[in-house]
């Protein structure tokens, strides 16, 4: 029972697995992000921002400690640029890790009550991404490749 266990443990721990694996979480962050910035550009146009994101920058998030217009602009380009390349598994371990600044961002100066369960998971998976990079299955890794 414990040789079968073990060899379930191995196949599961290969290569493939975890390169699907890291694959799933770099979509489901960067869906997280992306979706978030959406709302805040005019829809029907690549980055025009809304004036209710700087509203929401002066008023709601006015504890990020930056100022409101440039945050706003930060934060959208930050929610769309890291989640694309995330998809894409292109500097991976950089974009979870801004992706993470801003989760920390929001926990600490705007929405301090949501850490769990909302802002403990995508810490969680950005988490994953910094320490394990973005798998086989990225740009990232055919990059590697073409080093060696």
């Amino acid at each position: 029972m414990i040789q079968r266990y073990d060899s379930l443990t191995a196949t599961l721990a290969g290569k493939v697995p975890d390169g699907v694996l890291l694959a799933f979480v770099r979509v489901v962050l960067a869906g997280i992000f992306w979706r978030s910035g959406q709302t805040k550009v005019e829809e029907g146009t690549w980055f025009q921002v809304t004036e209710t994101t700087y509203e929401l920058f002066r008023t709601e998030y006015a504890g990020v400690p930056l100022p409101p217009e440039f945050a706003a602009l930060a934060a959208t380009a930050a929610e769309h640029v890291f989640p694309a390349l995330l998809v894409a598994g292109l500097f991976t371990r950089l974009s979870a890790l801004g992706l993470l600044g801003m989760t920390l961002t929001i926990q600490f100066f705007v929405y301090p009550e949501a850490w769990w369960p909302v802002h403990s998971l995508w810490a969680a998976l950005a988490l994953v991404l910094v320490l394990r990079g973005g798998g086989w299955l990225s740009l990232d890794a055919l990059l590697a490749r073409g080093r060696c």
